[in-house]
């Protein structure tokens, strides 16, 4: 979430910021400017009277040991109305506190100096491409229809048994989602990136502390008995590995990735857009997650974005890099970069990968901060990226690489799959 400072500083560039992303931010920032004013007179005036009582007591103890009792009596009385007054003091900052809190988890980070205006995803800016296009025949065939011809996926048996957006992988299909999830982290690995196997669930104050509660609970599968949620991206409990840490400065960078499924009810979703591996419920990705300085974590992110870009060039397809526009960034990213590859047999771009900066916004959230050499403490930047993806890197090997003999294997999963083509 924006820090008090953030908003005082410049409340008109917060507002203007705001608007970018769609987000009609003047009544909440002045109403967080209203509320932090009231409680800085409240913290005022609790200090002022924490040191009378301090004081008071030491008159006190004076006054009783020279006998003068009726006057340490009349100053008892004076310390009992303020002990009264600094609970009803305390209960009041908290209110105070609380709802200056519920007011900025309602606001959504702002967004960068690099991020285009824009309303829709017809906004966002293509920064980079690369690839060949493949050249198939007429009679190519979408994923599914792949998916059938050789036994890799049985999207009827994951409706059977659990409903739609739950494939059930068979033989070389479930061996190639295998070797995709292993080529991605030694990848990750290769890049000096340490892999963690986090939970799948993760508790309230996790979703809070990445940004996905209170904004997206709608989007997210809850284990009601236990108040727990699966998680939507593995992003979520590795970030929260360092809430409420402060982290030696000589630990940052800190860069992390994980292989987790992946559960999003996508409320809301239909049409030919999410046939097949389209979009799912469920799905695999490798994840990278950093933790930055604020004066290094662009840096980071141009290192995050080349490492994604490095993966589809060793898997062959055709990419771009779209700079996404202020409507249609997340809630919480300050800038983010959609990865898309070509799907051939659909003829469309199909995204694999968003890398984003969320500066301050998440760590503020997690109370994630760094002790700097001069031993202060900051809060740190957090960055991730989906590295990647798996459901539609799968459906566009599968439809790019088909030919008459069968489906090619690119070179760089084949020690892992153990066969060149799936026929």
């Amino acid at each position: 979430m924006l820090t008090i400072q953030q908003i005082k500083s410049n409340p008109e560039d917060i507002i203007r910021r705001l608007a970018i992303k769609g987000f009609d931010g003047k009544d909440a920032i002045a109403r967080v400017i209203a509320l932090d004013d009231d409680r800085r007179a409240l913290q005022h005036r609790n200090d002022s009277e924490a040191a009378e009582l301090n004081g008071l007591a030491a008159q006190i103890g004076g006054l009783m040991k020279a006998g003068k009792r009726e006057e340490a009596e009349e100053l008892k009385a004076r310390v009992a109305l303020l002990k009264q007054s600094q609970k009803e003091l305390a209960d009041k900052l908290a209110e105070t506190e609380a709802a200056i809190r519920e007011i900025l988890l309602s606001v959504p980070n702002v967004p960068c100096d690099m991020v285009p205006e824009g309303r829709t995803a017809a906004d966002n800016v293509v920064d980079k491409e690369g690839g060949k296009m493949p050249e198939l025949p007429a009679d190519a065939l979408p994923h599914w229809d792949l998916a059938r011809k050789y036994n890799l996926i049985d999207f009827d048996l994951g409706v059977k048994i659990t409903g739609a957006g739950f494939p059930v992988y068979l033989g070389k299909g479930a061996k190639l989602q295998r070797a995709l999830i292993q080529f991605f982290l030694d990848e990750a690995g290769k890049a000096g990136y340490l892999e963690v196997q986090p939970p799948y669930v993760v508790n309230e104050a996790s979703g809070i502390g990445t940004g996905q509660l209170p904004d997206k609970e709608a989007q997210m599968y809850v284990v009601t008995a236990d108040n727990l949620y699966l998680i939507p991206t593995a992003e979520v409990p590795v970030t929260n590995l360092y809430r409420d840490v402060i982290i030696p400065d000589d630990r940052l960078p800190i860069k992390n990735c994980a292989y987790s499924a992946c559960f999003r009810r996508e409320a809301g979703s239909y049409g030919k857009d999410v046939r097949g591996l389209n979009r799912l419920h469920q799905f695999d990705k490798v994840e990278i997650v950093r933790i930055e300085r604020p004066e290094d974590s662009y840096a980071a992110l141009e290192e995050m974005k080349d490492h994604v870009q490095g993966l589809l060039e060793k898997l062959g397809l055709p990419w771009h890099i779209l700079r996404l526009c202020g409507g249609d960034m997340s809630f919480t990213s300050a800038i983010t970069f959609d990865f898309e590859v070509y799907s051939a047999a659909q003829g469309r771009w199909l995204e694999v990968s968003s890398v984003s900066n969320f500066e301050t916004y998440q760590s503020n959230r997690l109370k994630c901060r760094y002790r700097g050499a001069d031993k202060k403490t900051r809060l740190a930047h957090t960055l991730n990226g989906s590295a990647l993806a798996l459901p539609r890197i799968m459906a566009a090997l599968l439809e790019n690489n088909q030919t008459p003999e069968g489906i090619v294997v690119p070179e760089c999963l084949r020690k892992y799959t153990g066969f060149d083509i799936i026929d």
